[in-house]
């Protein structure tokens, strides 16, 4: 039908998840990636950069919070990633914003000198988007940045201006927080996260036949029709696979 409204959409990397999202996440959104320790936020996030670089030529930044960028590259060797490849071909940027709120040295091209100043924080993270030219970006995680503010009010006020800027920046963004208690309700550590992002995704375990098992819950997606099931989902020796039918039960 002549000028019937199309969002575009960006591809996931993760199998089965974007048919559950008619055909992937609306293109220059935020998404929060939820869920308790454990539950495979990282990798989601790992995931969305490195495929996009290497299956869509789409450039990523991820901005690591809470591992040094060497472990982020090694751990995700086991799925026969090679985040370096890309990084050379400037197809991704990892920003380590660790070591230096840890006091070590870096070798990295992208280093977060000043992440407890938010101001300074967005501003690197703009420059190095710019730089790629990214059309993805990661931050892991929300946490991480928020940490030193006490009260309610600075967190909310720093994670609207992250969102923000994220909008502003072109990009289609993942954000990985932690769920403090999701059967109860907690999905989130602030309380807001899920407010300001335009989707947000679960990660959690659930018990079956005296075993864990993953499951992942599409809580929102603006633009998306979308299922509120719970899927199963696994981290393989390819990463995160997600069974749209329930195959694994």
């Amino acid at each position: 039908m002549d000028g019937e409204y199309r969002v575009e959409r960006v591809k996931s990397g993760i199998p089965g998840l974007d048919e559950l999202v008619n055909g992937g996440f609306p293109k220059n959104t935020t998404i929060l990636v939820t869920g308790s320790t454990g539950t495979g936020k990282t990798t989601f996030g790992a995931q969305f950069i490195y495929k996009g670089a290497a299956e869509y030529g789409e450039p990523g930044v991820f901005v690591t919070l809470e591992e040094r960028a060497q472990d982020l590259r090694r751990e995700t060797k086991t799925f026969g990633w090679d985040f370096r490849k890309y990084e050379e071909e400037g197809l991704i940027a990892i920003i380590d914003g660790v070591s230096s709120t840890v006091g070590l040295p870096s070798e990295e091209k992208f280093v977060l000198e000043d992440r407890l100043n938010v101001e300074n924080f967005l501003r690197y993270i703009y420059r190095v988007v710019k730089a790629i030219n990214a059309r993805r970006l990661v931050i892991d995680s929300v946490p991480s940045i928020a940490f030193r503010l006490r009260e309610e009010a600075q967190i909310r006020e720093v994670l609207l201006k992250l969102n923000t800027i994220l909008l502003e920046m072109g990009v289609t963004s993942i954000l990985t927080t932690e769920a403090p208690d999701p059967k109860a309700g907690k999905i989130s550590r602030y309380g807001i996260e899920e407010y300001i992002s335009r989707g947000l995704i679960l990660l959690d375990f659930r018990e079956r036949d005296v075993e864990l098992k993953r499951y992942l819950l599409i809580r929102k997606m603006r633009e998306t029709k979308h299922s509120m099931r719970k899927y199963p989902f696994e981290i393989t020796n390819n990463g995160i696979v997600v069974y749209p039918s329930g195959e694994m039960y």
